[in-house]
Protein backbone atom coordinates (compact mmCIF):
# COMPACT_ATOMS: atom_id res chain seq x y z
CA UNK A 1 0.00 0.00 0.00
CA UNK A 2 1.08 4.16 -1.14
CA UNK A 3 1.61 6.37 0.68
CA UNK A 4 1.11 9.93 -0.89
CA UNK A 5 3.63 12.02 0.17
CA UNK A 6 2.71 15.45 2.80
CA UNK A 7 2.67 18.76 0.79
CA UNK A 8 6.26 20.44 1.01
CA UNK A 9 4.79 23.35 3.13
CA UNK A 10 3.66 21.36 5.65
CA UNK A 11 7.47 19.27 5.73
CA UNK A 12 8.92 22.24 6.02
CA UNK A 13 6.68 23.99 8.61
CA UNK A 14 8.99 26.10 11.23
CA UNK A 15 9.80 25.13 14.65
CA UNK A 16 7.82 26.27 17.50
CA UNK A 17 9.57 28.47 19.66
CA UNK A 18 8.75 29.67 23.18
CA UNK A 19 6.92 33.38 23.30
CA UNK A 20 10.24 34.90 24.91
CA UNK A 21 12.64 33.53 21.84
CA UNK A 22 9.89 34.42 19.32
CA UNK A 23 9.79 38.19 20.71
CA UNK A 24 13.60 38.01 20.93
CA UNK A 25 13.64 36.62 17.51
CA UNK A 26 10.87 39.44 15.93
CA UNK A 27 13.18 42.53 17.99
CA UNK A 28 16.59 41.06 16.38
CA UNK A 29 15.09 41.12 12.65
CA UNK A 30 13.66 44.92 13.52
CA UNK A 31 16.91 45.84 14.87
CA UNK A 32 19.00 44.62 11.86
CA UNK A 33 16.25 45.92 9.07
CA UNK A 34 16.68 49.43 10.69
CA UNK A 35 20.27 48.97 10.58
CA UNK A 36 20.21 47.97 7.05
CA UNK A 37 17.97 50.00 5.42
CA UNK A 38 16.85 52.66 8.38
CA UNK A 39 14.02 52.83 10.83
CA UNK A 40 11.40 53.32 8.16
CA UNK A 41 12.51 50.36 6.59
CA UNK A 42 10.69 48.82 10.11
CA UNK A 43 7.18 47.73 9.00
CA UNK A 44 5.28 44.41 9.34
CA UNK A 45 5.50 42.85 6.56
CA UNK A 46 9.12 43.54 5.95
CA UNK A 47 10.00 42.62 9.71
CA UNK A 48 8.07 39.09 8.87
CA UNK A 49 10.23 38.74 5.81
CA UNK A 50 13.56 39.47 7.40
CA UNK A 51 12.50 37.33 10.59
CA UNK A 52 11.13 34.22 8.08
CA UNK A 53 7.79 34.57 9.84
CA UNK A 54 4.51 35.44 9.10
CA UNK A 55 3.12 39.55 9.00
CA UNK A 56 0.41 37.63 11.71
CA UNK A 57 2.69 36.31 14.25
CA UNK A 58 4.63 39.36 13.74
CA UNK A 59 1.17 41.23 15.16
CA UNK A 60 1.07 38.76 17.50
CA UNK A 61 4.38 39.62 19.33
CA UNK A 62 4.27 42.83 18.20
CA UNK A 63 0.71 44.29 18.63
CA UNK A 64 1.87 47.84 18.44
CA UNK A 65 4.28 48.64 15.72
CA UNK A 66 4.96 52.12 16.96
CA UNK A 67 6.00 50.48 20.05
CA UNK A 68 8.07 48.06 18.45
CA UNK A 69 9.82 51.19 15.95
CA UNK A 70 10.45 53.13 19.09
CA UNK A 71 12.07 50.05 21.06
CA UNK A 72 13.92 49.13 17.79
CA UNK A 73 15.19 52.92 17.77
CA UNK A 74 16.25 53.00 21.75
CA UNK A 75 17.66 49.17 21.31
CA UNK A 76 20.45 50.51 18.72
CA UNK A 77 21.27 54.17 20.12
CA UNK A 78 21.31 52.92 23.22
CA UNK A 79 23.94 50.25 22.37
CA UNK A 80 26.00 53.16 20.47
CA UNK A 81 26.02 54.66 23.61
CA UNK A 82 27.36 52.36 25.93
CA UNK A 83 30.04 51.50 23.48
CA UNK A 84 31.33 54.91 23.26
CA UNK A 85 31.08 55.55 26.87
CA UNK A 86 33.35 52.41 27.58
CA UNK A 87 35.84 53.67 25.08
CA UNK A 88 36.02 57.27 26.72
CA UNK A 89 35.62 56.23 30.26
CA UNK A 90 39.43 56.85 31.09
CA UNK A 91 42.25 59.51 30.84
CA UNK A 92 42.33 63.02 30.75
CA UNK A 93 38.99 64.93 29.42
CA UNK A 94 40.94 66.28 26.44
CA UNK A 95 41.81 63.15 24.91
CA UNK A 96 38.25 61.23 25.53
CA UNK A 97 36.81 64.21 23.90
CA UNK A 98 39.11 64.01 20.69
CA UNK A 99 38.58 59.92 20.87
CA UNK A 100 34.68 60.43 20.75
CA UNK A 101 34.67 63.26 18.25
CA UNK A 102 37.21 61.33 15.89
CA UNK A 103 34.66 58.14 16.42
CA UNK A 104 31.22 59.26 15.86
CA UNK A 105 32.74 61.88 12.04
CA UNK A 106 34.55 58.90 11.15
CA UNK A 107 31.77 57.76 8.48
CA UNK A 108 31.71 54.31 9.83
CA UNK A 109 28.60 55.19 11.89
CA UNK A 110 26.44 55.79 9.22
CA UNK A 111 24.19 53.11 10.07
CA UNK A 112 23.33 54.49 13.50
CA UNK A 113 23.15 58.06 12.04
CA UNK A 114 20.20 57.91 9.40
CA UNK A 115 18.29 55.53 12.55
CA UNK A 116 18.51 58.67 14.15
CA UNK A 117 17.65 61.26 11.55
CA UNK A 118 14.67 59.29 10.54
CA UNK A 119 13.56 58.95 14.15
CA UNK A 120 13.79 63.09 14.42
CA UNK A 121 11.14 62.84 11.45
CA UNK A 122 9.13 59.91 12.42
CA UNK A 123 8.89 61.19 15.91
CA UNK A 124 6.36 63.60 15.02
CA UNK A 125 3.43 61.27 14.36
CA UNK A 126 4.48 58.65 16.93
CA UNK A 127 4.70 59.68 20.76
CA UNK A 128 5.95 56.45 21.62
CA UNK A 129 9.38 56.98 19.20
CA UNK A 130 9.31 60.79 20.28
CA UNK A 131 10.18 59.73 23.76
CA UNK A 132 12.33 57.40 22.89
CA UNK A 133 14.25 60.17 20.89
CA UNK A 134 13.78 62.65 23.43
CA UNK A 135 15.35 59.90 26.45
CA UNK A 136 18.59 59.30 24.21
CA UNK A 137 19.23 62.83 23.38
CA UNK A 138 19.01 63.32 27.49
CA UNK A 139 21.38 60.86 27.99
CA UNK A 140 24.00 62.10 25.41
CA UNK A 141 23.57 65.26 26.66
CA UNK A 142 24.45 63.92 30.47
CA UNK A 143 27.52 61.90 29.18
CA UNK A 144 28.47 64.60 27.41
CA UNK A 145 27.87 66.98 30.28
CA UNK A 146 29.69 64.62 32.50
CA UNK A 147 32.50 64.53 30.13
CA UNK A 148 32.89 68.59 29.63
CA UNK A 149 33.08 69.12 33.41
CA UNK A 150 35.70 66.59 34.23
CA UNK A 151 37.71 68.44 31.83
CA UNK A 152 36.91 71.65 33.58
CA UNK A 153 37.87 69.99 36.72
CA UNK A 154 41.27 69.10 35.62
CA UNK A 155 41.78 72.91 34.15
CA UNK A 156 41.97 72.27 30.27
CA UNK A 157 38.26 73.20 28.94
CA UNK A 158 37.43 76.98 29.83
CA UNK A 159 33.48 76.88 29.56
CA UNK A 160 31.08 78.92 31.98
CA UNK A 161 28.06 76.37 31.85
CA UNK A 162 28.67 73.04 30.77
CA UNK A 163 25.23 71.68 30.23
CA UNK A 164 24.87 74.48 27.52
CA UNK A 165 28.17 73.15 25.73
CA UNK A 166 26.78 69.70 25.87
CA UNK A 167 23.37 70.72 24.13
CA UNK A 168 25.31 72.71 21.65
CA UNK A 169 28.74 70.22 20.68
CA UNK A 170 25.75 67.62 20.58
CA UNK A 171 23.97 69.68 17.91
CA UNK A 172 26.37 69.76 16.02
CA UNK A 173 27.23 66.38 15.91
CA UNK A 174 23.70 65.86 14.61
CA UNK A 175 24.21 68.17 11.99
CA UNK A 176 27.34 67.03 10.57
CA UNK A 177 26.65 63.86 10.68
CA UNK A 178 23.23 64.40 9.13
CA UNK A 179 25.24 66.31 6.10
CA UNK A 180 27.37 62.84 5.67
CA UNK A 181 24.51 61.28 4.63
CA UNK A 182 23.94 62.95 1.31
CA UNK A 183 27.72 63.41 0.66
CA UNK A 184 27.95 66.99 1.47
CA UNK A 185 31.01 67.66 1.87
CA UNK A 186 34.13 65.19 2.66
CA UNK A 187 34.53 63.58 6.00
CA UNK A 188 37.80 64.55 6.77
CA UNK A 189 36.21 68.14 6.21
CA UNK A 190 33.73 67.74 8.46
CA UNK A 191 35.98 66.15 11.22
CA UNK A 192 38.23 69.17 11.28
CA UNK A 193 35.59 71.47 11.38
CA UNK A 194 34.18 70.19 13.89
CA UNK A 195 37.59 70.04 16.16
CA UNK A 196 38.46 73.38 15.84
CA UNK A 197 35.40 75.01 16.26
CA UNK A 198 35.13 72.74 19.63
CA UNK A 199 38.74 73.79 20.27
CA UNK A 200 37.63 77.10 20.29
CA UNK A 201 34.48 77.15 22.38
CA UNK A 202 35.82 74.95 25.10
CA UNK A 203 39.35 77.62 25.21
CA UNK A 204 41.79 74.61 24.29
CA UNK A 205 44.45 75.64 21.85
CA UNK A 206 44.59 74.70 18.32
CA UNK A 207 44.91 71.31 17.20
CA UNK A 208 44.53 69.99 20.74
CA UNK A 209 41.25 67.70 20.00
CA UNK A 210 43.92 66.06 17.05
CA UNK A 211 43.99 62.16 17.55
CA UNK A 212 47.18 60.84 17.23
CA UNK A 213 48.63 58.47 14.32
CA UNK A 214 48.75 55.25 15.72
CA UNK A 215 52.19 54.04 16.37
CA UNK A 216 53.20 50.67 14.56
CA UNK A 217 53.43 47.90 16.95
CA UNK A 218 56.97 47.05 16.68
CA UNK A 219 57.73 43.21 15.93
CA UNK A 220 60.36 41.44 17.65
CA UNK A 221 63.03 40.61 15.67
CA UNK A 222 65.28 37.43 16.89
Amino acid sequence: MSTTPAPQAAQTRAARRAPAQRRAQIADAARDLARDEGLSAVTMRAVATRAGVTPALVAHYAPSMDALVADTFATIVGDELDELDAMTTDGPAVERLATLLGTLLDGSRDDVTLVWVEAFAMGRRSEQLAEAVRDHMDRWQKALHYLIDDGISEGDFRIDDAADAAWQLLGMIDGLNAQALVRWGGASDRSLLLRRAVEGMFGLSRGALDVPPTTPRKVATP
